[in-house]
Protein backbone atom coordinates (compact mmCIF):
# COMPACT_ATOMS: atom_id res chain seq x y z
CA UNK A 1 0.00 0.00 0.00
CA UNK A 2 0.82 3.66 -0.33
CA UNK A 3 0.25 6.85 1.01
CA UNK A 4 -0.46 9.85 -1.86
CA UNK A 5 -1.51 12.77 -0.81
CA UNK A 6 -3.77 14.76 -2.67
CA UNK A 7 -4.97 18.19 -3.27
CA UNK A 8 -8.76 18.99 -3.90
CA UNK A 9 -10.57 21.89 -5.44
CA UNK A 10 -13.15 22.55 -7.25
CA UNK A 11 -12.16 21.66 -10.23
CA UNK A 12 -10.54 18.14 -9.46
CA UNK A 13 -8.59 16.19 -7.46
CA UNK A 14 -4.65 16.33 -7.73
CA UNK A 15 -1.51 14.20 -6.60
CA UNK A 16 0.85 16.26 -5.11
CA UNK A 17 4.29 15.51 -6.80
CA UNK A 18 6.46 18.18 -4.62
CA UNK A 19 5.97 21.17 -2.22
CA UNK A 20 8.70 23.37 -2.28
CA UNK A 21 8.54 25.49 1.26
CA UNK A 22 11.51 27.57 0.61
CA UNK A 23 9.52 29.26 -2.79
CA UNK A 24 6.18 28.81 -0.54
CA UNK A 25 4.85 26.15 -4.01
CA UNK A 26 3.46 23.12 -4.68
CA UNK A 27 3.55 20.61 -7.71
CA UNK A 28 0.39 18.75 -8.62
CA UNK A 29 -0.49 16.20 -11.03
CA UNK A 30 -3.37 15.70 -12.79
CA UNK A 31 -4.03 11.65 -14.12
CA UNK A 32 -5.65 12.86 -17.14
CA UNK A 33 -3.67 15.52 -18.02
CA UNK A 34 -1.67 15.27 -21.64
CA UNK A 35 2.12 15.07 -21.40
CA UNK A 36 4.81 13.96 -24.24
CA UNK A 37 4.02 10.49 -24.03
CA UNK A 38 0.36 10.49 -23.72
CA UNK A 39 -1.75 12.63 -25.25
CA UNK A 40 -5.69 12.50 -23.10
CA UNK A 41 -8.90 13.91 -25.61
CA UNK A 42 -12.41 13.85 -24.41
CA UNK A 43 -12.54 16.56 -22.52
CA UNK A 44 -11.35 14.51 -19.18
CA UNK A 45 -8.68 16.68 -17.87
CA UNK A 46 -9.41 19.06 -14.54
CA UNK A 47 -7.95 21.94 -15.57
CA UNK A 48 -7.14 23.94 -13.21
CA UNK A 49 -9.55 26.46 -10.99
CA UNK A 50 -10.20 27.27 -7.60
CA UNK A 51 -12.74 28.74 -5.70
CA UNK A 52 -13.38 32.17 -5.74
CA UNK A 53 -12.29 33.16 -2.20
CA UNK A 54 -9.13 29.98 -2.43
CA UNK A 55 -7.93 31.85 -5.61
CA UNK A 56 -6.09 34.83 -3.94
CA UNK A 57 -3.85 32.57 -2.00
CA UNK A 58 -3.59 30.00 -4.96
CA UNK A 59 -2.28 30.47 -8.26
CA UNK A 60 -0.34 28.76 -11.24
CA UNK A 61 2.97 30.35 -11.45
CA UNK A 62 3.92 32.63 -14.11
CA UNK A 63 6.55 30.05 -15.67
CA UNK A 64 3.90 27.44 -15.77
CA UNK A 65 2.40 26.91 -19.27
CA UNK A 66 -0.77 25.24 -20.13
CA UNK A 67 -1.11 23.92 -23.73
CA UNK A 68 -4.71 23.76 -24.45
CA UNK A 69 -5.56 20.95 -26.76
CA UNK A 70 -8.37 20.80 -29.69
CA UNK A 71 -10.43 23.65 -28.92
CA UNK A 72 -13.69 24.72 -30.48
CA UNK A 73 -14.07 27.56 -33.05
CA UNK A 74 -16.25 29.06 -30.97
CA UNK A 75 -14.09 28.87 -27.95
CA UNK A 76 -13.55 31.41 -25.69
CA UNK A 77 -10.42 31.52 -26.42
CA UNK A 78 -10.43 32.41 -29.93
CA UNK A 79 -13.04 34.77 -29.53
CA UNK A 80 -10.23 37.24 -28.38
CA UNK A 81 -10.17 37.64 -24.24
CA UNK A 82 -9.29 41.17 -23.08
CA UNK A 83 -8.63 43.37 -26.17
CA UNK A 84 -9.64 41.00 -28.82
CA UNK A 85 -6.40 39.68 -28.61
CA UNK A 86 -5.66 35.69 -28.89
CA UNK A 87 -4.05 34.66 -25.74
CA UNK A 88 -1.45 31.72 -27.68
CA UNK A 89 1.40 32.52 -27.11
CA UNK A 90 5.27 31.36 -25.94
CA UNK A 91 5.32 30.87 -22.30
CA UNK A 92 8.60 30.85 -20.20
CA UNK A 93 10.24 29.16 -23.81
CA UNK A 94 8.19 26.64 -24.16
CA UNK A 95 5.13 26.54 -26.67
CA UNK A 96 3.13 24.89 -28.59
CA UNK A 97 5.12 23.93 -32.00
CA UNK A 98 7.80 22.67 -29.74
CA UNK A 99 5.03 20.02 -27.87
CA UNK A 100 3.44 18.89 -31.23
CA UNK A 101 6.71 17.73 -32.03
CA UNK A 102 6.67 14.70 -29.10
CA UNK A 103 5.74 11.43 -30.22
CA UNK A 104 2.66 10.93 -29.15
CA UNK A 105 1.07 13.06 -31.08
CA UNK A 106 1.90 10.43 -33.75
CA UNK A 107 -0.61 8.35 -32.12
CA UNK A 108 -3.39 10.26 -32.49
CA UNK A 109 -2.50 11.29 -36.15
CA UNK A 110 -1.78 15.35 -35.47
CA UNK A 111 1.74 15.25 -36.45
CA UNK A 112 0.29 17.58 -39.27
CA UNK A 113 1.46 20.67 -37.52
CA UNK A 114 -0.16 22.99 -34.70
CA UNK A 115 -2.43 24.59 -37.48
CA UNK A 116 -5.08 22.60 -39.42
CA UNK A 117 -6.14 24.01 -42.30
CA UNK A 118 -8.06 27.58 -41.91
CA UNK A 119 -9.52 26.92 -38.53
CA UNK A 120 -8.58 26.81 -35.13
CA UNK A 121 -4.32 25.72 -33.88
CA UNK A 122 -4.71 22.59 -32.34
CA UNK A 123 -2.44 23.44 -29.78
CA UNK A 124 -2.96 27.02 -27.84
CA UNK A 125 -0.32 27.52 -25.07
CA UNK A 126 -1.49 30.26 -22.42
CA UNK A 127 -0.22 31.66 -18.86
CA UNK A 128 -2.72 30.79 -16.31
CA UNK A 129 -2.93 34.99 -15.87
CA UNK A 130 -4.53 35.35 -19.31
CA UNK A 131 -7.73 32.86 -18.57
CA UNK A 132 -7.68 33.04 -14.94
CA UNK A 133 -9.90 29.47 -14.96
CA UNK A 134 -8.26 26.17 -16.96
CA UNK A 135 -11.93 24.68 -17.37
CA UNK A 136 -11.83 22.35 -20.57
CA UNK A 137 -15.73 22.62 -20.60
CA UNK A 138 -16.12 26.48 -20.41
CA UNK A 139 -13.18 26.58 -22.63
CA UNK A 140 -14.50 24.47 -24.92
CA UNK A 141 -11.58 22.24 -25.34
CA UNK A 142 -10.59 18.37 -25.46
CA UNK A 143 -7.35 18.24 -23.55
CA UNK A 144 -4.69 20.69 -21.70
CA UNK A 145 -1.06 19.79 -20.93
CA UNK A 146 1.14 21.82 -18.45
CA UNK A 147 4.39 22.06 -17.67
CA UNK A 148 6.44 24.70 -15.95
CA UNK A 149 9.90 25.97 -16.29
CA UNK A 150 13.09 24.93 -14.03
CA UNK A 151 15.29 28.02 -15.11
CA UNK A 152 17.66 28.60 -15.51
CA UNK A 153 18.44 25.17 -16.65
CA UNK A 154 18.17 25.17 -20.85
CA UNK A 155 15.76 22.21 -21.72
CA UNK A 156 16.47 20.44 -25.24
CA UNK A 157 12.38 19.61 -25.79
CA UNK A 158 9.26 18.59 -24.98
CA UNK A 159 10.72 15.48 -23.97
CA UNK A 160 12.62 17.38 -20.91
CA UNK A 161 10.12 19.66 -19.73
CA UNK A 162 8.77 18.98 -16.17
CA UNK A 163 4.77 18.39 -16.29
CA UNK A 164 2.59 19.09 -13.56
CA UNK A 165 0.72 22.31 -12.54
CA UNK A 166 3.15 24.25 -10.54
CA UNK A 167 0.84 25.96 -8.06
CA UNK A 168 1.95 29.10 -5.57
CA UNK A 169 0.34 29.42 -2.33
CA UNK A 170 0.77 32.51 -0.05
CA UNK A 171 -1.50 34.85 2.61
CA UNK A 172 -1.98 38.39 1.07
CA UNK A 173 -1.66 41.41 3.51
CA UNK A 174 -1.20 39.84 7.21
CA UNK A 175 2.37 41.53 7.59
CA UNK A 176 0.50 45.19 9.01
CA UNK A 177 -1.79 43.65 11.02
CA UNK A 178 0.08 41.00 12.40
CA UNK A 179 2.59 43.70 13.77
CA UNK A 180 -0.61 45.51 15.08
CA UNK A 181 -1.36 42.51 16.69
CA UNK A 182 2.05 41.37 18.61
CA UNK A 183 2.99 45.17 19.29
CA UNK A 184 -0.18 44.77 21.62
CA UNK A 185 0.79 41.13 23.49
CA UNK A 186 -1.19 39.15 20.98
CA UNK A 187 -0.93 36.30 19.17
CA UNK A 188 -1.48 36.97 15.52
CA UNK A 189 -3.77 34.33 14.29
CA UNK A 190 -6.66 33.32 11.50
CA UNK A 191 -10.26 31.77 11.38
CA UNK A 192 -13.26 31.09 9.29
CA UNK A 193 -15.64 33.98 8.61
CA UNK A 194 -18.90 33.80 9.94
CA UNK A 195 -20.57 34.18 6.23
CA UNK A 196 -18.20 31.57 4.81
CA UNK A 197 -16.49 34.11 2.77
CA UNK A 198 -13.01 32.65 3.49
CA UNK A 199 -10.30 33.91 5.93
CA UNK A 200 -10.11 36.67 8.02
CA UNK A 201 -7.33 38.20 10.32
CA UNK A 202 -7.56 37.56 14.46
CA UNK A 203 -5.69 38.75 17.32
CA UNK A 204 -5.99 36.20 20.01
CA UNK A 205 -5.36 38.12 23.44
CA UNK A 206 -5.58 36.86 26.89
CA UNK A 207 -9.28 37.02 27.64
CA UNK A 208 -10.79 37.46 24.42
CA UNK A 209 -10.42 37.56 20.49
CA UNK A 210 -10.10 40.98 18.58
CA UNK A 211 -10.01 41.78 14.52
CA UNK A 212 -7.98 44.81 15.65
CA UNK A 213 -5.74 44.24 18.30
CA UNK A 214 -5.76 43.59 22.08
CA UNK A 215 -6.22 47.36 22.77
CA UNK A 216 -9.43 47.33 21.02
CA UNK A 217 -12.32 47.13 23.71
CA UNK A 218 -13.36 43.54 25.03
CA UNK A 219 -16.38 41.99 23.67
CA UNK A 220 -19.11 41.48 25.79
CA UNK A 221 -19.19 37.45 27.90
CA UNK A 222 -20.05 35.04 25.51
CA UNK A 223 -19.77 37.34 22.48
CA UNK A 224 -16.36 35.81 21.09
CA UNK A 225 -16.09 32.96 18.83
CA UNK A 226 -15.96 29.30 20.68
CA UNK A 227 -13.79 27.76 18.19
CA UNK A 228 -10.31 28.92 18.70
CA UNK A 229 -8.79 30.36 15.90
CA UNK A 230 -5.52 29.26 14.12
CA UNK A 231 -2.08 30.79 14.46
CA UNK A 232 -0.74 32.22 11.21
CA UNK A 233 2.28 29.90 12.08
CA UNK A 234 -0.11 26.85 11.04
CA UNK A 235 -1.69 28.80 8.08
CA UNK A 236 0.01 25.86 5.76
CA UNK A 237 -1.24 23.15 7.63
CA UNK A 238 -4.82 24.68 7.31
CA UNK A 239 -4.77 24.40 4.11
CA UNK A 240 -3.22 21.37 4.07
CA UNK A 241 -6.30 20.50 6.13
CA UNK A 242 -8.41 22.36 3.40
CA UNK A 243 -7.22 20.87 0.11
CA UNK A 244 -4.99 18.05 0.68
CA UNK A 245 -6.02 14.82 2.20
CA UNK A 246 -3.64 11.80 2.72
CA UNK A 247 -5.41 8.80 1.03
CA UNK A 248 -4.66 5.02 0.50
CA UNK A 249 -4.72 3.51 -2.19
CA UNK A 250 -4.50 -0.31 -2.28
Amino acid sequence: MNDVLMFHISSGSYRVLDIDYAYQSITLHDPHMSTCETIVLGGKGNGFEAEDWRAPYFNPTSDNVFMLIGCSPKSPIFQGFPEKKVPCRNISGMSCEEYMSCPAWDMVGYRQGIHSGSGPPMCCAVGFESVKAINLSKLECEGYSSAYNLAPLKLRGPSDWAYGIRVKYELRGSDAFCRACVATSGTCGYDESADGGGLRHVCMCDNHNSTTNCDSVIPPAGASSSVRPKTIGSLILYFIAMNIGLQRRQ
